[in-house]
């Protein structure tokens, strides 16, 4: 089976001069642990999920001001649509992410997180 059967589409993305407040928002809203960066021509630029914006609570500032830039992960762990779902869950587990960007060539085409693969394999349709 091939990931691009679970994954999420159409992507929910960011871009890196949105405020942080803005992506927490966007994650609350559509129950989503994480997203893609974009830059404004649609290339991936990096992932940003909860984890990150906790990690920068931490200490007090002004989260609703700060942009994505400043939390997001640069180097980002991939899927590819054609990939087969246990090779990438097992890239997830041993990049120990949480989220991934689903990539035909070089544009992101999809979503899949640890809920993704848990709802897969207990049976749970998308």
């Amino acid at each position: 089976m091939e990931i691009r059967e679970i994954m999420k589409s159409p992507v929910i993305a960011v871009f890196p001069d949105e405020t942080v407040g803005k992506a927490l928002e966007i994650m609350y809203r559509e129950n989503i642990n994480g997203m893609p960066v974009l830059d404004k021509d649609g290339n991936l630029v990096g992932i940003v999920v909860r984890a990150d914006i906790y990690r920068f609570l931490i200490d007090p500032g002004h989260y609703k001001s700060c942009p994505v830039e400043w939390v997001m992960t640069k180097e980002v762990v991939k899927a590819y649509a054609h990939e087969d779902i246990k090779l990438v869950a097992k890239r997830l587990r041993e990049r120990d992410v949480i989220a991934l960007p689903v990539m035909e060539g070089d544009k992101v085409v999809g979503i899949v997180s640890i809920e993704d693969f848990v709802d897969h394999f207990i049976g749970i349709s998308q």
